[in-house]
């Protein structure tokens, strides 16, 4: 089946407070204004004691389209910033100090970091490479005593004795996550981008997705750094992401993991994954029975385990995605907007997860590229999952958000000089509220279907491509109708293979066009999408 890339909208028709669900807590935003405090996103963060360390990302905002502007110089951050929100102060210092290798890779962006104890590990990174005067994938991993740099930084005094670095081409990875299951570190997707950027796959870069899992073991005595790599797991098809969001997980029989959310790019098509990878410490496995539609690119997530219910919560925050809600209405958007949703996947005691749309969302279209900074005091699991049952309090701080990308628009990639788009420097704090039986989120009825129905284009003269999926081989019933109820044209597919299918045809004597409803219907499944036709 030949696949396009696409950008066209479309409407999925459903009404999402129809499946309106009771929540198990609900989030509130309070803005936090630090005076003096710059914006920045794509970042890596460690913190001791309250105090934030912010390490490398970018000053500006989406990368613009032009090479000779894309991920320029003057929007690297070449400093270590620190922050305590307590105070509501800040601190800065330069890296001009350090080595130029340490220099290049913390001013870098979309780096993977981990911090464990007082080291925070930065690993890879995409940043400007003095010695080839062009950008490139570092492929140093940086050990940081934070609580060290953290005085030094408030204090003004050397920051120079508090980083060692090593090299290892195992970590040329920029735009991956760095997490932890038990002992062992977890270098996920991602990919090593050499070179300078252009949209249009002109020949001034390299890009090679690592479609892997590279798992390793760190031993680290404060002087030297030991790594061990251990076997490598490869997906060329689903582990092919990069600048998704992975969030570590208690299962529901209370062991630890990882999951990969959405990311960039399908091997096949410019546009989002919507399923999800599971991984545990043995290996890992792909969900197709659940559909990820909110919240694609890597944003703020808050994890939260019930060990009453057994239930995972992620809560993601704003960011860009190829689908959101416009009153009560899912909207298709292959242009992957920037967005304000603020939206919840959990995962059942059985295994099964959906997903919800909060009442509450970001004040503007802001959270790519953001990162959500936990109250380490709190109750947590040994992988930095809060144990949800155990908050102190109904209402409960339990962390903040800090940065990403703030935009003017939704749509600004094709028209982008610079100029609709920041890195923030609001401050959020995240208060989770607990036995609030009013609180309604609203249930994504197409996350927990398997069709993955979509329509395009959209709007259409009349002559339109349904795409879907089946689970087993099934007879399929294509029905169109009119707003009013009225049947337009229905088709009868006996036993049409398992996997994706399409469905092309050219409906006549819609002249004066108007607004239609498609529906596909199984023996076990049913999905429903408005599609617009133009006179």
């Amino acid at each position: 089946m030949t696949k396009h890339i696409l950008t066209l909208i479309g409407i999925v028709f459903v009404n999402l407070s129809v499946f309106a669900q009771t929540a198990p807590f609900s989030i509130h935003l309070e803005a936090l204004n630090i005076a003096g405090l710059g914006g920045i996103q794509a970042y890596a963060f460690g913190q001791h004691e309250g105090k934030w360390l912010i390490v490398g990302g970018r000053l500006d905002g989406l990368h613009r389209r032009q090479p000779f502007a894309a991920f320029d110089v003057a929007g690297n951050n070449n400093q270590l910033l620190v922050i305590d929100p307590q105070s509501q102060q800040s601190w800065t210092a330069p890296l001009t100090s350090l080595s130029v290798a340490l220099q290049e890779q913390l001013s870098a962006t979309n780096t993977e970091f981990h911090q464990e104890g007082n080291y925070l590990y930065i690993l890879g990174g995409y940043g400007y490479h003095t010695a080839t005067t062009s950008r490139i994938t570092f492929d140093y991993l940086t050990a940081v005593d934070v609580p060290a740099v953290i005085d030094a930084v408030i204090n003004g005094t050397s920051i120079a004795p508090y980083f060692r670095q090593i090299s290892d081409p195992q970590f040329a990875v920029t735009g991956g996550h760095l997490k932890k299951i038990n002992n062992t570190f977890y270098l996920i997707g991602g990919n090593k981008f050499d070179g300078n950027y252009n949209p249009m796959g002109h020949p001034s870069y390299t890009q090679v997705y690592t479609d892997a899992i590279r798992k390793f073991n760190l031993a680290d005595d404060g002087t030297t750094i030991t790594v061990s790599h251990l076997p490598t797991l490869t997906d060329a098809t689903h582990l092919h992401r990069r600048d998704y969001n992975a969030v570590p997980q208690i299962w529901p029989n209370g062991t630890e993991g990882i999951t990969v959310f959405s990311g960039v790019f399908q091997p096949a098509v410019d546009l989002p994954f919507l399923n999800s990878v599971d991984i545990d410490s043995i290996s890992y496995a792909v969900n197709n029975t659940f559909q990820q539609y909110y919240n694609h690119y890597h944003c703020a997530v808050l994890p939260l385990y019930s060990a009453a219910t057994r239930e995972m919560h992620n809560v993601f925050f704003g960011g860009i995605a190829q689908f959101y809600d416009s009153s009560g209405i899912l909207v298709q958007d292959n242009n992957v907007p920037f967005v304000k949703t603020i939206a919840r996947v959990t995962r059942s005691a059985d295994g099964t997860m959906a997903e919800y749309k909060l009442p509450v969302e970001m004040p503007s279209l802001l959270g790519a590229g953001a990162e959500f900074i936990p109250i380490t005091s709190l109750p947590r699991f040994a992988n930095e999952v809060f144990k949800l049952d155990d908050f102190p309090s109904d209402t409960t701080l339990a962390g903040y958000i800090y940065g990403g990308i703030s935009s003017t628009a939704a749509n600004i990639f094709f028209t982008n000089t610079g100029a609709q788009s920041s890195a923030s420097s609001q401050v959020f704090k995240v208060y989770v509220i607990k036995n609030v039986t009013t609180a309604i989120d609203d249930l994504n009825e197409h996350s927990i279907g398997t069709l993955n129905l979509r329509v395009f284009p959209n709007p259409s003269n009349g002559d339109f491509m349904a795409q879907f999926y089946l689970k087993k081989s099934a007879t399929t019933k294509i029905t169109l109708y009119s707003i009013d109820g009225k049947k337009i044209d229905e088709r009868v597919f006996t036993q049409l293979a398992m996997g994706e299918n399409t469905y092309q045809r050219k409906i006549k004597n819609l002249h004066r066009g108007g607004t239609y409803i498609l529906t596909i219907e199984t023996p076990y499944e049913k999905a429903t999408q408005k599609v617009i036709i133009e006179p």
